[in-house]
């Protein structure tokens, strides 16, 4: 009998060492999504504004990370947060850091380490803003940037999440359904980046009189479509490791299934952006394709897990379809996104809420359509007064002068490009 409990402490010791490993690499893979966030940006900005871009993703990330630990896990998870970050060493223990005596006895329900759920949750925290980010490019000053992500990332997005993923109304009265965050990241991202555009303005030179819509083309396409591809290659952990283990036959194949799934609703995203692309402007258009293979990510994040990869396929290509126009619209509605943030995580994110009414049975219409009216009316609102008390006290937007010369200058004093850089 001793043997055999022996056997089995050591069965779920590993178990919980695999899954925590696991989890942590999945965290690792959507980190690696802040690379991408970047490089896209930085290719879709004009070249006076790219050492700006830069800052501002490698300063929203480490903000993240900050306001995460002091406030923003747990607000949203505050059953788990207690103590997590104040001890030290082997004092640092957490639900799930016991004996494995203990850990078999309750079932197995805690398989995992809790700081490894911390850093798996605070890299989604990073992608939320991200899509801020992307946006406001090019007329934002950097430090009202910098502000709004303390408030973001600290609060706006945890309170949300506490509703969905923390046990909270959304999941826990009405049943709403958001494997990955469809809705809880890209929904609530795209709200607060609507919400700056709005209080922000158009860049100079975008829309001109009579209706007309000027493009103001990237400065990088090579480097946007190296972006999207670690975008694409960062969402395996999104997804994949939103089911959170891997260390039994169940898990693995469910983790296999979503892998797939995700894979497969980028392709469609792509294929059918650029079909309609071609039809729509009688090009091929690039960054239309790119904006589609992130929108068929998002669309999928949802519930990666339920569809078949043939059906995964078909929501990645509505999603696909849907971004294109969204980005459309937007313009004729003179709300300036210089990377079609808003339509990919925005738009796009609403259909993969509701998507999931097709293939999951758990899932009610009310359920996901309070979801996606909460979520965008208290990240949108909010970040609405956020902006406005910005605005009052220390200004959101550069000078016209300042964003004729480039941001890079005015915000950082550098450029990414001297050689190449002139005034536009």
């Amino acid at each position: 009998m001793e043997e055999t409990t022996q056997i089995a402490a050591q069965v779920t010791e590993l178990a919980y060492a695999l899954d925590t490993f696991y989890f942590l690499v999945m965290g690792a893979l959507v980190m690696w999504m802040a690379a991408g966030f970047t490089m896209l940006e930085a290719g879709l900005v004009r070249a006076k504004n790219t050492a700006e871009i830069l800052t501002k993703n490698v300063g929203l990330y480490s903000i993240a990370c900050i306001m995460y630990m002091l406030c923003g896990y747990t607000i949203m998870y505050p059953g788990e947060a207690s103590n997590l970050f104040l001890q030290f060493g082997d004092g640092l223990l957490t639900t799930s850091d016991n004996s494995s005596a203990d850990v078999l006895a309750s079932g197995g329900d805690t398989y995992y380490s809790n700081l490894s759920d911390f850093f798996f949750q605070v890299v989604f925290v990073a992608t939320a803003m991200s899509i801020v980010s992307g946006a406001v490019a090019e007329r934002m000053k950097l430090w009202s940037f910098f502000a709004f992500a303390v408030a973001l990332t600290g609060f706006i997005y945890p309170i949300q999440g506490f509703w969905n993923w923390g046990g909270g109304f959304l999941t826990e009265r009405f049943g709403y359904f958001d494997f990955a965050g469809s809705g809880t990241v890209h929904l609530c991202g795209a709200a607060a980046a609507l919400a700056g555009v709005i209080v922000l303005g158009a860049r100079k030179g975008k829309y001109g009189k009579n209706g007309a819509i000027n493009a103001i083309p990237g400065c990088n396409l090579p480097l946007a479509t190296l972006g999207t591809l670690i975008l694409w290659l960062g969402w395996f952990g999104f997804n994949g490791g939103s089911e959170l283990k891997v260390s039994d036959v169940g898990e693995a194949n469910a983790v296999s299934l979503v892998f797939v799934n995700t894979n497969m609703a980028a392709a469609g995203g792509l294929v059918f952006a650029l079909i309609l692309s071609r039809i729509w402007f009688g090009k091929a258009d690039l960054t239309m394709a790119l904006n589609g293979a992130l929108a068929g990510l998002v669309a999928i994040t949802a519930d990666p897990l339920s569809p078949s990869p043939i059906v995964a396929t078909t929501i990645g290509a509505v999603g696909g379809l849907i971004v294109v126009a969204s980005i459309v619209a937007f313009d004729k509605i003179r709300i300036d996104d210089p990377v079609g943030a808003i339509s990919v995580h925005g738009t796009v994110g609403i259909w993969g809420v509701m998507a999931v009414l097709f293939t999951n049975g758990d899932a009610s219409f009310i359920g996901q359509i309070v979801g996606v009216v909460s979520i965008f009316a208290w990240a949108f609102l909010v970040s609405l007064a956020v902006w406005f008390v910005l605005k009052l006290i220390m200004g959101i937007r550069v000078s016209e002068q300042e964003e004729y010369e480039g941001v890079d200058i005015g915000e950082c004093g550098l450029e990414a490009y001297p050689e190449f850089t002139s005034a536009e």
